[in-house]
């Protein structure tokens, strides 16, 4: 799991790209709860989002799951290679399988996510 990047409780990264924009995807942890993905809904471009909101669904083999939005702003782009291959979420979730980007209206707000070390503690509360 990488280090330098956020994430959520919900099970969601955030890399900062600078001048306030953002990449979002699911973990490696979540990818693997949800199994084969089979499609994944992105937000529209230009739509707003904001923090805790769901704004994208993945659907795998076994469930469809919400994603939530991880900071306020709008999204100004979105990983149309997944329309195609939506298993690039399963084999490169920090990669390839980004989902979509947000340019936020604080850049602040990137505040209130979790370092890798306290997701890691969400994941192991979750197992428990």
């Amino acid at each position: 799991m990488p280090s330098e990047l956020k994430y959520t409780h919900t099970h969601e990264w955030v890399r900062p790209e600078g001048e306030g924009v953002y990449t979002i995807g699911i973990t490696d942890h979540a990818q693997s709860l949800l199994g084969d993905m089979v499609f994944v809904d992105l937000p529209e471009i230009d739509s707003a989002t904001e923090a805790g909101e769901d704004c994208a669904v993945a659907e795998s083999v076994k469930a469809a799951s919400d994603i939530y939005a991880p900071l306020t702003g709008f999204v100004v782009a979105v990983n149309e290679d997944l329309e195609g291959a939506p298993e690039l979420v399963n084999s490169d979730p920090y990669g390839d399988g980004w989902l979509f980007q947000i340019k936020v209206d604080d850049d602040g707000e990137d505040g209130d996510l979790l370092d890798s070390d306290s997701y890691l503690d969400v994941i192991a509360d979750d197992d428990d």
